[in-house]
């Protein structure tokens, strides 16, 4: 006669050993899946990219040297964007690109997708493919940014690539030509993008601090019939009752 304990005796069932999702670490090899697993259950930590497949996670940023930088670089682009209807801008956005590499640039210039650009964002917020254009603040990860970050931007397809080198007073503006970047020439010292009409950039003003320089050029380009036929012809591929962004 088989024996079995008492109801009240009954062994609780064996809950399946739960795995702990291991950190993400600088210099770590994983596929695009696994680096975004990693990186959603750390929500401590505010930025960690994947380019060809390795893991690069910044030390702190300093306000001197990267944080008062990004904040000029953004709102350049963000008035940009408030002058540009059909065009969208975000900063440390995670970009999707290929199966390798997951990027999270300082800031990033598009056009909307309803209205033709060639990026998309996906159902869960992530931007995928490349946007039309990447920007970088880069003190002590300018060789990162100028190489293994340089060539998954080129081989993906961002058209314009812009790099603030802090420590050296410069900023490159490079332009997808075919299949490689060239630096885009300045001219009279003003960078005028070839993708974004309109978006220009006086590079002395910049690196001085005259702010109201910027300015005064930006709403230059923003004046040019070259940024009025640009926005005309977002507005004609605008999904019909598209509301602005």
């Amino acid at each position: 006669m088989a024996f079995s304990l008492p109801a009240t005796h009954a062994r609780p069932p064996i809950s399946p050993t739960v795995e702990p999702i291991p950190p993400l670490t600088n210099g770590d090899r994983l596929s695009r899946a696994e680096f975004e697993r990693r990186y959603d259950a750390m929500p401590h930590v505010k930025k960690a990219e994947l380019i060809d497949g390795v893991v690069y996670m910044p030390s702190p940023v300093r306000f001197n040297l990267h944080a008062e930088q990004h904040c000029d670089l953004t709102t350049l682009i963000g008035i940009y964007r408030f002058g540009t209807d059909g065009v969208r801008s975000g900063d440390n956005a995670s970009i999707r690109l290929d199966m390798d590499s997951e990027p999270q640039p300082d800031v990033v210039l598009f056009i909307d997708p309803e209205r033709g650009g060639q990026a998309r964002i996906d159902d869960d917020g992530y931007i995928q493919s490349a946007p039309e254009m990447a920007a970088e603040v880069s003190s002590s990860s300018v060789s990162h940014d100028l190489g293994v970050k340089l060539q998954a931007y080129q081989r993906n397809g961002i058209r314009e690539y812009v790099v603030w080198r802090v420590l050296d007073r410069a900023i490159d503006w490079f332009v997808l030509r075919g299949a490689e970047y060239q630096r885009l020439a300045a001219e009279e010292g003003v960078y005028r993008s070839e993708t974004f009409p309109g978006l220009w950039l006086d590079t002395a003003a910049l690196l001085a601090g005259d702010r109201a320089k910027v300015l005064e050029v930006l709403h230059e380009g923003l004046r040019t019939p070259a940024h009025g036929a640009f926005v005309a012809r977002l507005s004609a591929a605008a999904p019909p009752q598209l509301e602005s962004r």
